[in-house]
């Protein structure tokens, strides 16, 4: 599949692969030479310098990058970030710093993984009821563990 893209800026790169196995192309950071660096709490927007045109059909999923999560704290607030098919402006990854400790985005820096993904558009049709199932009305760790971390177990 060819996905154009559009360089908005000369310092824009475009969306790489990190291996032959990798399933998110790499975005990164068009930042001014000092960088942008991202306080304790803070929540940013750093531009890609690019814009993409994804098939009909087809979304694109912002993703974040392991390594800036588990070394660093980044990470997307919004947990992933959608393109739309027919969404033609520039690429923008927010980030949010989990840590304590201030991070600096380097000009070029990946920043993001993109994942280009068909869309199953479905009809909703209501019902009066829905059919019964082993689970039933069972959620939030009704298949796993049975507490979450600090409930007060019951005597």
């Amino acid at each position: 599949m060819k996905i154009p893209f559009v360089k908005l800026h000369p310092d824009a790169k475009m969306p790489v692969y990190g291996s032959e196995g990798a399933a998110g192309a790499d975005l990164s950071a068009l930042c001014p030479p000092e960088g942008v660096t991202i306080q304790p709490g803070q929540r940013v927007m750093i531009p890609t310098g690019i814009a993409v045109q994804l098939p009909v059909g087809y979304v694109g999923l912002l993703c974040a990058r392991s390594s800036l999560g588990v070394k660093f704290g980044l990470s997307l607030p919004n947990g992933v970030g959608v393109i739309d098919w027919d969404y033609r402006g520039q690429l923008q990854v927010a980030l949010v710093n989990l840590s304590q400790t201030p991070y600096t985005i380097a000009p070029g820096e990946r920043i993001a993984q993109l994942l280009v993904m068909p869309v199953c558009r479905a009809e909703f049709v209501q019902a009066d009821s829905l059919e019964d199932t082993a689970r039933g009305q069972k959620g939030f760790g009704s298949t796993g563990r049975t507490s979450l971390p600090g409930d007060q177990e019951e005597s």
